[in-house]
């Protein structure tokens, strides 16, 4: 069943710019066949949504399967199978978002069909969501929901790609925004106008700067791969044409935190660089500025090692230790907004996640199989 379920999932283009309503409408009507109920949290335009079921006793409790079903986009890659269909050889699935994330939803989704069929003491709750690529937006209005209802559950599992390890953690994220000030002319007379864009280029050693004072002398935590806090720009534009000097330009700019770290003191040691930037070309240019704008963010994950919930799923798949990662995930969300303790653990490698030809292998999928089979057993006899 699972890889049947797959194969639908991977035909769904659910690139984060396009709807998922299709893909969750058919994850919905599919639960249905099996007497599963689930609820829809759709976006204003009804085009996108996330879904919440849940099997067995109503009641608190129980552990929620996490999953988004958006994916990133595949234009650019240099793909050799078709990225929107599922491709099985030499004992992988390849397909965008067959890492991340759609081999753990499937596997989540057949276990609730299983688990549908089976009398559980202690529920079992599924939890898809939309936009988890640009920011993890969509599944906010589906905490909201749960926020206000009368029960929650006791522990979540977040399926992004880890190997099939628990993991514990993972970085905030704050992104920023800088808009630069100048005063536009003819590139003749350039030295008379103010070029925005340059003042982009010395906010960018600022930012160059302060990473360095951090990686040196801030916060550190040896289980990630990065042991500190990032600032990176990823996107910067302005300007019309080479003889024109630019009045106006855009920095996109991130900082992905460890825990305890001072973001706010982050942002105003930027704020007050750039500052000190345009303060000394107010005089002839009273018109510069930087002003630096919070865009959005998400929490970062830091469940203890000890914690019940990580002590649980390690019964569940035999590990004896515990990892960190790079990337973010809607689990921060859950444990921040919910008070829900996560963990995060799901088949495949994120190193294989955003690249052309992505791919999950077999092994990894049984292994999640296994993993949850454990969990059904276990919510038979509860918690």
């Amino acid at each position: 069943m699972m890889r049947d379920i797959l194969g639908h999932l991977l035909a769904f283009d659910t690139v984060s710019s396009n709807p998922n309503r299709a893909l969750i409408d058919y994850v919905q009507g599919l639960l249905a066949e099996h007497g599963i109920a689930s609820v829809l949290v759709p976006d204003a335009s009804g085009g996108r949504a996330n879904l919440y079921a849940t099997v067995g006793p109503e009641g608190p409790g129980g552990v929620m399967l996490s999953g988004h079903t958006d994916v990133v986009p595949v234009e650019g890659q240099a793909w050799t199978v078709l990225p929107f269909a599922m491709t099985e050889r030499d004992g992988r699935i390849y397909g965008r978002g067959a890492a991340d994330m759609k081999g753990f939803v499937a596997c989540a989704i057949a276990a609730m069909v299983v688990a549908s069929k089976r009398k559980l003491a202690t529920p079992l709750h599924l939890a898809l969501s939309y936009d988890e690529e640009i920011g993890c937006m969509g599944v906010r209005s589906l905490i909201d929901m749960l926020a206000a209802a009368p029960h929650r559950p006791r522990f979540c599992i977040v399926g992004e790609p880890t190997l099939m390890q628990v993991a514990t953690g993972h970085k905030g994220k704050i992104a920023l925004r800088a808009t630069f000030t100048g005063r536009d002319g003819h590139s003749a007379l350039a030295p008379l106008a103010l070029n925005a864009l340059h003042l982009a280029a010395d906010f960018i050693g600022v930012v160059r700067g302060l990473q360095a004072d951090v990686a040196a002398t801030g916060f550190r935590d040896g289980d990630y791969d990065v042991p500190y806090t990032t600032l990176h720009v990823g996107k910067m534009s302005g300007g019309v044409q080479v003889n024109i000097v630019p009045n106006h330009a855009v920095a996109d700019f991130e900082i992905r935190s460890l825990a305890g770290e001072d973001t706010d003191g982050l942002i105003a040691t930027l704020q007050a660089g750039a500052d000190a930037l345009v303060a000394p070309l107010r005089a002839d240019f009273p018109e510069a500025a930087i002003r630096i704008e919070r865009q959005w963010d998400y929490p970062g994950l830091g469940t203890p090692p000890d914690a019940a919930v990580v002590n649980f799923v390690k019964s569940l798949t035999g590990a004896n230790a515990t990892i960190k990662v790079a990337f973010g995930t809607e689990g921060g969300l859950f444990h921040a907004r919910l008070g829900v303790p996560t963990v995060i653990c799901g088949p495949g490698s994120m190193a294989q996640g955003h690249k052309p030809d992505e791919y999950v292998s077999l092994d990894q999928l049984a292994r999640c199989e296994a993993m949850l089979a454990a969990l059904v057993a276990r919510l038979v006899s509860g918690l």
